[in-house]
């Protein structure tokens, strides 16, 4: 038992520091993947502020240059984009720098089709590690799932991909679908560990990687486009939750395929044994 959602993975690569230039353009491929059919829409981590981290952990000086681009919960770009997922009716997951009172986060927020908010996720796992120091880094302190319209999903941002923890905590919450925002290798290893993630899990992913888009259904790779500025669209098959209405209904549809393919199954073997 499945539900059949219309996926799209953007491969849009930001301009460093210029939070205006760049959600100009994520809402522009946004808008293009929704007329191409998309119902759920990822874009990379890290777009708004064009993922300027690395940037601040070179030159410290350029810390209260990252405060002031970092977005707040109720940002106004924010609000743009809530707006304009109830405009396509999409659910639309994007990340972003989000700036909180205790530091500023690698965070990716989810709207849904009606602008709500289903939920925020903040970066776990980081590749150039993390201090107490870094208040412009701080590590995400929660895997938890999140409620959209197309099921419950989990979030991964970039370095956690390579972790299967980091996904297993998050479909034992009940995640049906696991969505990666990514700024990071677009490497053979790193398309293996997204299949991987999708295959140890039996769950579709959405990569939306700079670079590279990889979207996995069933196991199976659905969509893979090499190169920026690109739009991969594909069906992904969303688990339904177990249930004893959801088991029961498996059940019958085995029951119906077995009838007729254990005929025909007999009538080979039978010939079989006559020839």
């Amino acid at each position: 038992m499945y539900r059949s959602v219309r996926a799209a993975a953007l491969s849009i690569k930001p301009k460093k520091w210029d939070k205006a230039a760049n959600a100009d353009k994520l809402e522009d491929f946004v808008r293009q993947a929704a007329a191409q059919g998309a119902e759920l829409v990822v874009a990379p981590e890290g777009f708004l502020e064009g993922y300027v981290v690395m940037d601040v952990i070179e030159d410290p000086d350029l810390r209260a240059d990252m405060w002031e681009i970092a977005e707040p919960p109720d940002g106004p770009c924010l609000q743009r984009f809530s707006k304009l997922a109830c405009e396509l009716s999409i659910v639309l997951c994007f990340g972003y720098a989000e700036r909180r009172d205790d530091g500023v986060y690698n965070a990716a927020i989810i709207f849904g089709p009606e602008g709500e908010h289903c939920g925020t996720y903040y970066k776990t796992q980081l590749a150039e590690g993390s201090c107490d120091d870094w208040d412009f880094n701080r590590l995400g302190r929660s895997l938890r799932a999140i409620d959209t319209p197309v099921g419950r999903v989990g979030t991964m941002i970039c370095n956690d991909r390579w972790n299967p923890l980091i996904a297993r905590a998050q479909v034992m919450d009940g995640a049906q679908a696991l969505l990666i925002p990514s700024f990071g290798s677009r490497s053979r290893e790193q398309n293996l560990n997204v299949i991987a993630r999708a295959r140890e899990n039996g769950v579709p992913v959405v990569e939306a990687n700079v670079g590279v888009n990889l979207i996995v259904s069933k196991g199976e790779v659905a969509a893979y486009v090499w190169g920026t500025d690109r739009i991969s669209i594909a069906t992904i098959e969303i688990p339904l939750p177990p249930s004893e209405v959801n088991a029961r209904a498996v059940a019958e549809e085995f029951m119906t395929w077995r009838e007729p393919e254990m005929q025909r199954r007999y009538e080979r073997t039978v010939e079989k044994i006559s020839s």
